[in-house]
């Protein structure tokens, strides 16, 4: 056996070289004298405390002079050491060398390479012990089958598994190395009967079928697990609580997640990180962010995803300002973001509105290591399109090189948001030539595009193409066409395509034909359609609101006096309208006949100024918007004060002429505030960009996108 460091080598040491090297291994020599120096006990003292590479090479050379060089139980320990000092490499030289290689010398190598991460090499290294005909023991299976689960080699392990059973190896820690192989590959089912075959099953065999439930998407059957093993006699640990957690997360349930909070305490894990992770990242995704804040602020933690918890919970509960408030502490404090970072902020610049802030994002991510990320690119794409900007949404869209059916579905859903039904359809057209199959979402967005832009007979033959894609229609789908048959004026049509649906219709889909019967008129099928909406959803404020303005309309004021009681009796109170525009990033929001602005005086100046200029155009305002029973004369003062004109009079007087003004009203804009802002558009040459709670309309020179079709 050749040695590394040759008595050539050694004699081209300079002096002081050769006297650190004999004074180092004399160091280690003498802590073990009266050792004999051909002991086994005697080098593994000093490879136990060797800290550095010149101490394994000065045992390695001890080891050659003393014809110990091949000596197994020596050498295994040289191996391990070597890997706990990070040299992996002189390890394998090590092991290359050695003839004979039995089984724990095997381990040892396999066991370095798992200990760097190197999977690869761990399955390459199985692969050569397998043609060397050594058979492999309890302790390889492990680590190859972890491995394998890195590198998602999914048939090795398969054939790893197939080689336990011809062994017999009934030992439970490689049964739990195939529970979490298979769990890892997202295979459940072989994953439960590995688990259910288990005659003893130990923490580890409870924590990591939980787990893998959990992380699978199968929460249910992950808590029903869980209470499985608390029938057991193992305790679990809090690993598994953690996967418990994300489990009645996932399914919303936060009272149990509070009893687990309580075990938690109870056991003593409450200072684990990922334990208070977890609970901060319940709290906030379950809407309590009062207890999430104080979660996150007392773990004092840098860790990312921590804070993605945090700025999750309060993106996804509507809290948008904190959310970019604790992003840009995050940046402050130089934590790195990851995709779920970037994902969850741009979220809540979509739901600020504020196009400034979009573009500020759009900027950040553009100069991040995650510019050409897909999930992060399609979050941007939504963020635009909600932000009224589809020239930016449609930039980001047309970067994307590998565009899956996420990203077209968003381009084609942001387009039927804005009314553009026939760009939506092309874009449709376009994902098919590039051999991409479309999802529910696809089909959603395409029923959405056709029926803002009163594309009815190709709304339905969307939604007849979808079982040609194995698409099944969910409830989303079947409102959609109501809503597309009713916009249309097609009600009894809408009214016989609910009564002919496979499935019992829901909230969505009764909400959809109420609102259609709002803007035509018809009594007796609203009426219906909100007895249904009653019993399905009794304390949603806006069906009552809906069949108000239904009774209204219709100049009944008994009905809206008989819904104004109903919705007392029931504890309900009606949301106010409101209206908000962005002058130079800054969000501002007015309400009917709003006097609080500290530039209300000039407001009402311009709006007085704007109502004579409509009405020397030829405007006359449409009582029939007006859904109070008031004089002809109050009505249109009324119409006059609702929240959008104050915005747009605001605007006027807050920005440069040519400057485009962009609102979002929380409530349909009524029809009177829409020819309004039509004529207005033309009078100031401005256009105006107006969110209401449907859709987008883009008024420009006297028109609307919307076609006068909302």
């Amino acid at each position: 056996m050749s040695c590394f460091i040759t008595s050539q080598q050694r004699a081209f040491r300079t002096p002081i070289e050769n006297s650190k090297f004999r004074l180092t291994f004399l160091q280690l020599f003498t802590t073990s004298s009266r050792r004999s120096t051909d002991d086994e006990s005697f080098y593994t003292y000093l490879l136990e405390r060797s800290t550095h590479r010149s101490h394994l090479n000065q045992i390695h050379s001890r080891l050659c002079v003393a014809g110990l060089d091949n000596n197994g139980f020596i050498i295994t320990k040289f191996i391990h050491i070597c890997s706990k000092l990070k040299e992996i490499d002189y390890a394998r030289q090590v092991f290359d060398e050695f003839p004979d290689r039995y089984v724990f010398l095997w381990n040892a190598i396999i066991k370095g390479y798992s200990a760097h991460n190197m999977a690869v090499k761990v399955i390459e290294t199985y692969s050569r012990m397998q043609q060397d005909f050594v058979s492999p023991d309890k302790f390889t299976f492990p680590l190859v089958l972890k491995a394998c689960g890195v590198v998602s080699a999914s048939r090795y392990g398969q054939a790893v598994h197939a080689q336990i059973f011809r062994l017999g190896c009934e030992d439970v820690v490689v049964q739990n190395a195939l529970l979490s192989f298979y769990l890892k590959h997202g295979e459940n089912k072989r994953g439960r009967i590995i688990f259910d075959g288990l005659g003893d099953k130990n923490v580890v065999s409870w924590t990591s079928i939980i787990s893998g439930f959990a992380q699978n998407g199968q929460p249910d059957e992950a808590l029903r697990i869980f209470k499985d093993m608390r029938g057991s006699d193992v305790k679990p640990d809090w690993i598994a609580l953690v996967s418990v957690l994300k489990a009645y997360s996932d399914v919303d349930d936060l009272s149990q997640g509070k009893c687990i909070h309580g075990m938690v305490i109870k056991m003593g894990y409450e200072f684990e990180l990922d334990l208070q992770i977890s609970l901060t990242s319940i709290y906030a995704k379950c809407g309590d962010i009062t207890a999430a804040k104080t979660l996150f602020d007392r773990v004092k933690s840098e860790d990312v995803i921590l804070w993605n918890a945090m700025i999750s919970g309060f993106a996804k509960n509507g809290h948008a300002n904190e959310a970019l408030e604790l992003f840009d502490e995050m940046k402050s404090r130089k934590i790195k973001p990851n995709v779920i970072t970037l994902q969850s902020s741009v979220l809540a610049s979509a739901q600020l509105g504020s196009l400034a802030q979009a573009k500020r994002m759009g900027t950040y991510v553009n100069r991040s290591k995650f510019r050409d990320d897909i999930v992060v690119c399609t979050a941007l794409i939504n963020m635009f399109v909600k932000c009224g900007n589809l020239k930016l949404a449609r930039g980001v869209f047309d970067k994307i090189v590998d565009k899956d059916v996420v990203v077209w579905s968003a381009m084609i859903m942001g387009y039927g948001l804005h009314g553009w039904g026939r760009e939506a359809i092309n874009l449709f057209k376009e994902m098919k030539d590039g051999n991409v199959r479309p999802n529910d979402v696809t089909f959603l967005g395409l029923i959405t595009a056709c029926s803002h832009s009163g594309l009815v007979d190709e709304g339905w033959e969307f939604f007849n193409s979808m079982n040609d894609y194995g698409v099944e229609p969910h409830q989303k789908h079947y409102a959609g066409m109501v809503d597309l048959l009713g916009r249309a004026g097609y009600l009894d049509t809408a009214h016989d395509f609910i009564m002919g649906l496979p499935v019992e219709p829901g909230v969505s889909v009764w909400g959809a034909l109420l609102s259609a019967c709002r803007v035509h008129r018809h009594l007796e099928l609203g009426e219906y359609a909100a007895d249904k909406l009653f019993s399905l959803d009794p304390l949603n404020t806006g069906h009552h609101v809906q069949l108000s303005n239904l009774y209204a309309s219709a100049r009944m004021w008994d009905g809206v006096e008989k819904v104004r009681v109903l919705m007392k009796s029931k504890g309900l109170t009606k949301h106010y309208g409101y209206s908000v525009i962005e002058i130079k990033g800054k969000l501002e929001a007015f309400r009917m006949g709003d006097r609080s602005h500290p530039r209300s005086g000039e407001i009402y100046k311009k709006l007085e100024w704007l109502e004579t200029r409509l009405l020397e155009s030829g405007f006359r305002p449409d009582t029939e918007s007006a859904l109070h029973n008031l004089d002809k004369e109050d009505k249109e003062a009324i119409l006059c004060n609702h929240s959008e004109r104050l915005a747009i009079a605001y605007g006027l007087i807050s920005t440069c002429p040519g400057t485009t003004l962009r609102i979002t009203k929380n409530l349909r804009a009524c029809v009177n505030c829409h020819l309004a802002t039509k004529l207005i558009s033309k009078l100031v040459d401005r256009e105006i960009i107006v969110r209401d709670a449907n859709r987008f309309h883009h008024f420009k020179d006297g028109a609307c996108s919307c076609g006068d079709y909302w």
